[in-house]
C-alpha cells in the first residue's frame, strides 16, 4: 500500500521539481546552531586529556599532583576512578578483552587517552595536562594484522591469549565442487589500507549528572544515539531511562566517524559525577586524527573458479580484518554489513567465506562510510579483471556474462541478501554510453601505440541501504543466532502535528548532517496536505528520553529515503485522510472525493465547496 502511495506522488507541486532548500539561509548565514553553539551552565568545568605517545606501553604509574595543585583544576580522572564508576564496555564477540573509556593498567595504540582534567576553562585543562606526570614500561608494538595473528606475536590483550577474537566460516552451495570441476581458478591477494574521515566538526559532549534521580543528561553530536545507548548505560551501571542523549538538529559532518563518540560520552559523565557540576569536552583536530576512529585495513584472499567463457561458478573469501586496539560497538560491522551481497551483483551461486578478527595496536576501528563495503568492491572487481586477463577475454564482456539477468529479479543472493529489482545490463550499457567508452577506447589505444600505459577500470556495485542491523548476528555461531531469533532494525519514525491555527510540525528520526533533510520531508508533506513549504517546521533533533526507541535511529547508511522520508510520507497520507474525513462532514462529500490544494480542502466535483486548510485542523 505504501509503495503505491509512493508511485501515485512521485511527482508534484513540490516533489520532483527544483527548489531552493529551507535551511539553507540558517547554514550559509552561521546562524544554526551545533553541539558546542548551546548554551551551558554558568558553573559548567570544562575537560581535556591526557592521551598516550606511545603505541603499546603498561601504565607503571600517573602522578597528577603538580596539575591538581594548578589554580582552576578541579579534578584529574584516571583509569582507577573509571573501574570504581563503571563497567567495561560490551563486546559483540564476547572476547575476554575489556574496553573502558579511560585506559587501566596498559596503552594500545598513539593517542589513547588514559587521564582527563576537569577544570574552570580548556585553557587551564590543556595547561594542567602537561603536569601530568606518567610512567610507562615499553612494549614492542603489533601493527601487522597477518604478524598479529600468529601463534606467537605478542598479546595486545594478554587476558585473551590471542590477537585472533574470532574466527567464522561460512558455505553457500557447493564451493568445493565448484572449484573441483573449474575450467580455470583466479587467486588473487589484496592488502586494502585503513581510511578515516574528518568532519569539520569535530566530537561534542556536555554531560550533567542529576545527583536527585540518578539521571545523566548529555548533549552530544552522535550521529545514531540509539544505536549504542545500552551500551552505554551498561557501562554507566544505569537503565537506559538514565541515561538520557541529546543530539542537536545539525551536524557538521559525520561519515559513520561520529559514532566512535560513545566512550567519551561515558567518560564525561564520570567526571560530571565526581565533580557534580556539568562537565564539557571539545575534541580538537589533533585529537580527532590521532584517536577518533578508522576503518579496519583488511587482507582479502579471493579465489574464483570460472569457466573457460568466463562465467564465474564460485568465490572463496579468506577476510582477516584489523580492528585496532579494541573491539568498539558496533564492531565488527564492516566484516558482516556486505555478508549477503558478498557476490555484488553477480549470479554466482556458490560461495565460502572464513573471517578473522585479529587486534592490532592501531587505534580502533569503527563506522567509517562505506562501512565494509569498499574493501569487498575492491577485491570483487579486481578477480573479474584479473579472469578476464588471464582467459583473454574482454573484462567488461565478463562482468555483463555474470550479471543478475533481469528475468530472475527479485534475485536471492547465495548469502541469503534478496535484489528485490534491476536492470543491471542496461545500468552497464547506459555507465558506457555516458561516460564515452568508445571514446576512451580510442585514447586508450593511441595511447599505447605511443608507448605510454593507459588503463580502464570496471567496476558493477550493489550497495545495501538502511541496513538491517541484524547483519551482526552472524558473528554468532549458528546455535547462538537461532537461540535469539531474528533480528533487525531496519525501522523508522516519523511524526506530522498539526496545530489548532493549522501549522503543521514535522517529527523524524534522522540527524542531518547538511543533506537537506528538512527540505525533502516538507516538501514530501506540503504535497500531501496541499499547503506551501514554508508552512512546515521540521524538528529533528532526538531525544532518547521522548522519542520512540530504534536502534537505527539516526542519519548514516543512506537510510533517509528508504527509513525517515517513507514513514513522514506514511504519516502525511494517514494526517490527509484523518482530515478528509472532518472535512467530508462539512462539505456533505464523500471523503474520498476530498482534495487538497493551495492552503484549501475542497471537494473534487466541486471546488468551490471548500474549506481552508486550518479550520478542520482546528
Amino acid at each position: 500500500m505504501v509503495i503505491t502511495a509512493l508511485k501515485k506522488s512521485a511527482t508534484g507541486k513540490f516533489i520532483g521539481q527544483p527548489m531552493e532548500r529551507v535551511e539553507d539561509e540558517t547554514l550559509l548565514r552561521g546562524l544554526a546552531r551545533y553541539a558546542d553553539d548551546f548554551p551551558v551552565r554558568a558553573d559548567t568545568l570544562h575537560a581535556a586529556m591526557l592521551r598516550s605517545p606511545h603505541a603499546h606501553a603498561e601504565i607503571i604509574s600517573i602522578d597528577a599532583t603538580r596539575a591538581l595543585a594548578h589554580p582552576g583544576v578541579s579534578a584529574v580522572i584516571t583509569g582507577e576512578d573509571v573501574l570504581k564508576l563503571t563497567d567495561p564496555f560490551l563486546n559483540a564477540v564476547k572476547a575476554p578483552m575489556k574496553l573502558w573509556s579511560l585506559a587501566v593498567g596498559r596503552v594500545r595504540y598513539v593517542g589513547e587517552a588514559l587521564a582527563l582534567v576537569v577544570a574552570d576553562d580548556r585553557y587551564i585543562a590543556e595547561d594542567a595536562v602537561d603536569l601530568i606526570d606518567v610512567e610507562y614500561k615499553l612494549l614492542t608494538p603489533v601493527v601487522d594484522p597477518l604478524e598479529a595473528a600468529k601463534e606467537d606475536a605478542i598479546h595486545i590483550h594478554p587476558e585473551a591469549g590471542s590477537n585472533v577474537m574470532s574466527q567464522r566460516t561460512f558455505r553457500y552451495g557447493d564451493p568445493e565442487t565448484a572449484f573441483a570441476e573449474a575450467d580455470h581458478v583466479v587467486d588473487l591477494t589484496i592488502d586494502f589500507p585503513r581510511s578515516s574521515h574528518t568532519p569539520i566538526e569535530g566530537f561534542v559532549v556536555c554531560a550533567d549528572y542529576h545527583s536527585g534521580d540518578g539521571i545523566y543528561d548529555v548533549l552530544a553530536n552522535f550521529q545514531g544515539p540509539f544505536s549504542v545507548h545500552p551500551v552505554m548505560s551498561r557501562a554507566l551501571r544505569v537503565t537506559d531511562t538514565k541515561l538520557r542523549l541529546r543530539t542537536p538538529a545539525n551536524s557538521g559532518g559525520g561519515f559513520g566517524v561520529k559514532v566512535g563518540i560513545f566512550p567519551y560520552i561515558v567518560l564525561m559523565c564520570v567526571a560530571s559525577r565526581l565533580v557534580r557540576k556539568p562537565v564539557k569536552w571539545v575534541e580538537d583536530r589533533y585529537e580527532h586524527l590521532a584517536a577518533a576512529t578508522a576503518a579496519p585495513n583488511r587482507v582479502i584472499r579471493l579465489e574464483a573458479a570460472a569457466t573457460k567463457e568466463g562465467r564465474v561458478t564460485a568465490f572463496r573469501f579468506d577476510q582477516t580484518d584489523d580492528y585496532g586496539a579494541h573491539m568498539r560497538a558496533p564492531m565488527p560491522g564492516p566484516l558482516y554489513r556486505m555478508h549477503g551481497v558478498m557476490t555484488g551483483a553477480y549470479d554466482i551461486p556458490n560461495l565460502a567465506i572464513t573471517n578473522h578478527l585479529v587486534m592490532t595496536n592501531k587505534c580502533p576501528s569503527g563506522m567509517v562510510r562505506g562501512f565494509g563495503g569498499p574493501q569487498i568492491y575492491y577485491a570483487m572487481e579486481r578477480v573479474m579483471h584479473r579472469i578476464a586477463i588471464e582467459l583473454g577475454l574482454d573484462p567488461l564482456e565478463v562482468i555483463r556474462k555474470n550479471l543478475v539477468p533481469t528475468e530472475k529479479m527479485p534475485f536471492k543472493a547465495a548469502a541469503g541478501a534478496e535484489l528485490d529489482s534491476g536492470d543491471y545490463e542496461k545500468a552497464v550499457a547506459i555507465a558506457c554510453r555516458d561516460g564515452k567508452l568508445d571514446e576512451i577506447l580510442r585514447r586508450r589505444d593511441q595511447a599505447r601505440k605511443e608507448g605510454r600505459i593507459y588503463g580502464i577500470g570496471y567496476a558493477a556495485v550493489i550497495e545495501p541501504t538502511q541496513s538491517n542491523m541484524g547483519y551482526l548476528s552472524n558473528i554468532l555461531t549458528k546455535e547462538e543466532r537461532h537461540a535469539r531469533g531474528q533480528q533487525n532494525g531496519a525501522t523508522s519514525m516519523s511524526t506530522v502535528n498539526i496545530d489548532p491555527f493549522g501549522g503543521i510540525s514535522v517529527t523524524s528520526d534522522t540527524t542531518p548532517q547538511g543533506q537537506g533533510h528538512a527540505t525533502t520531508l516538507s516538501m514530501i508533506v506540503a504535497d500531501q496536505l496541499g499547503v506551501d513549504m514554508k508552512d512546515i517546521v521540521c524538528n529533528l533533533e532526538l531525544d532518547t528520553q521522548k522519542d520512540p526507541w530504534s536502534i537505527a535511529a539516526g542519519s548514516y547508511s543512506c537510510r533517509f529515503s528508504a527509513g525517515p522520508a517513507v514513514a513522514t510520507h506514511m504519516a502525511a497520507v494517514a494526517m490527509r485522510e484523518k482530515l478528509s474525513k472532518i472535512a467530508a462532514q462539512r462539505l456533505n462529500v464523500p471523503w474520498e472525493q476530498i482534495e487538497f490544494a493551495d492552503g484549501k480542502i475542497f471537494a473534487k466535483a466541486n471546488p468551490e465547496n471548500s474549506l481552508s486548510f486550518n479550520r478542520p485542523a482546528g
